[in-house]
């Protein structure tokens, strides 16, 4: 186990990465940040804003900042990631990977029926193209299984039965 003893979540967009952080915050004495939170403040525009205007290769060269700065400067806290942050080599060396998993369909349908369902869509530009965000999803799934320490199968369950699930899965981890 990495010394840092940070909790990454990784999963597709839309799965509830930030929802569950906020849960374990709420029941435990971890601080959560979100790389896209810090990519946005270092930016000083949105995520949206960053590929339209940049690419996203650019992008990922922010995530890259990010997660150096992370494993360098970040202890005892709760770290949701955009949904391709899995990629970053230094990811074990940040702290044990919790992979939020749940089947695509359940994912779109979370999204869609969350009250604030258009800014969340919006928020999202590779949802844009379901057919693409659905080969995405599968590209990334078994790399998400493979870079994980724990994984959680979030699909129907709250937010918070998640973070207790998940607070119980790093306990026995460590």
């Amino acid at each position: 186990m990495p010394s840092h003893r940070n909790i990454i979540l990784i999963g597709f967009m839309g799965v509830g990465k930030g929802s569950v952080a906020r849960e374990v915050v709420k029941i435990s004495n971890y601080i959560s940040v979100d790389t896209d939170d810090l990519i946005e403040s270092m930016e000083n525009r949105t995520v949206k804003k960053i590929f339209e205007q940049s690419g996203e290769e650019y992008f990922r060269k922010l995530e890259k900042k990010v997660s150096v700065w992370l494993e360098n400067s970040v202890n005892n806290t709760l770290i949701s990631t955009g949904g391709g942050f899995y990629k970053q080599e230094n990811l074990k060396e940040i702290g044990i990977v919790v992979f939020l998993n749940s089947p695509f369909d359940k994912i779109l349908k979370r999204i869609k029926t969350h009250p604030n369902a258009s800014k969340k869509l919006k928020k999202r530009p590779l949802l844009n193209d379901l057919s693409r965000a659905k080969e995405l999803y599968n590209e990334r799934l078994p790399e998400y299984m493979a870079v994980a320490d724990i994984t959680i199968d979030v699909t129907n369950k709250s937010a918070l039965e998640c973070a207790k699930e998940l607070l119980k899965k790093v306990k026995e981890y460590a």
